[in-house]
């Protein structure tokens, strides 16, 4: 398969209309679910897929008998579209394909978000990263971080209501700064312990509480790399489900500091010519050139606009 994607980048196209005002109707869920598809996640939140890795969404009535507590991410014209885990089945997962009448042959492989997003079209990769950060979330918030009592989720998903102390939790979505740093002629590029070997990245980091985005770009870029930063701009934003963040990507101009890496966020950062850039967009690094972020990524298209000039 080839990626068909309209975007730079991953999940941010072909998004499903959320429908929020069905959120709270039973009648529309149900009605939604007897026609509609289901994604199914395992615990590792990789998705079904079929043998040549394409989307498996069976029809949702051969999973449960009903919505219950799966996830209603919303519409695709007037087709209902839900995720939920295999745990949360019926059924067992070969019994469901069957119930559902996909062929046998057809029992599912399980794909990545990261694999699915470079292969997959901008509908179904984003459809993924919405189940996956989500469900997700409801995995690692079973209980009230209140009172501790156990939340049961209401509003098709979205909402962890606790019955004991009466609190309301939503998904969170943690927002990051991601940056191309130049000094003009050169990009200011960061590895993070553990990386692939030559592979690096534009900087990024966690907003932190009372902190505009802006000054987060500067406080960031310094902390992981001794470089400070002028003046910076806003370009873009990509859902980042991984498990749950918002990349917010800026372009800064920076003084032409001598990178250091004064913590252990990054094992090295420095700065790259256009040429050396170039060379690694285009894959003529050689076994021992530059390697650049994915595709898929927000970081990608940061770098191949520098490259570009902006």
């Amino acid at each position: 398969m080839s990626p068909r994607r309209a975007a730079p980048y991953a999940f941010v196209e072909a998004a499903l209309d959320r429908a929020e005002n069905l959120r709270d109707d039973a009648a529309a869920l149900e009605r939604l679910w007897a026609a509609g598809r289901a994604l199914v996640l395992d615990a590792e939140g990789c998705a079904w897929a079929d043998g040549n890795g394409a989307l498996l969404a069976p029809p949702a009535a051969g999973l449960a008998a009903g919505p219950g507590d799966a996830l209603f991410l919303g519409l695709r014209g007037d087709e209902g579209w839900f995720a939920m885990r295999e745990g949360d089945l019926a059924v067992d997962a070969t019994a469901s394909v069957a119930d559902a009448g996909i062929a046998h042959r057809d029992v599912p492989a399980r794909i990545d978000l990261r694999s699915a997003a470079a292969a997959w079209p901008d509908f179904e990769a984003t459809a993924f990263a919405q189940a996956r950060a989500v469900l997700h979330w409801r995995a690692r918030h079973r209980f009230c971080g209140a009172c501790g009592g156990a939340l049961a989720f209401r509003r098709a998903g979205w909402l962890g209501h606790c019955a004991a102390c009466d609190l309301e939790h939503y998904p969170r979505t943690d927002p990051a700064v991601i940056v191309a740093v130049s000094d003009g002629e050169r990009l200011l590029l960061g590895r993070g312990p553990g990386w692939a070997p030559r592979r690096y990245s534009v900087l990024a980091g966690f907003v932190e509480p009372g902190e505009s985005l802006e000054q987060t770009v500067v406080r960031e870029v310094f902390e992981e790399s001794s470089v400070r930063v002028r003046a910076c701009r806003y370009l873009g934003s990509q859902p980042w489900p991984f498990p749950s963040s918002l990349m917010l990507g800026f372009e800064a101009e920076a003084f032409p500091d001598v990178p250091h890496c004064p913590s252990d966020e990054l094992e090295d950062a420095r700065w790259f010519g256009r040429d050396e850039v170039g060379a690694a967009l285009r894959g003529e690094g050689g076994p021992d050139g530059l390697l650049l972020s994915p595709s898929i990524s927000i970081s990608r298209w940061l770098i191949e606009r520098w490259h570009a000039g902006g």
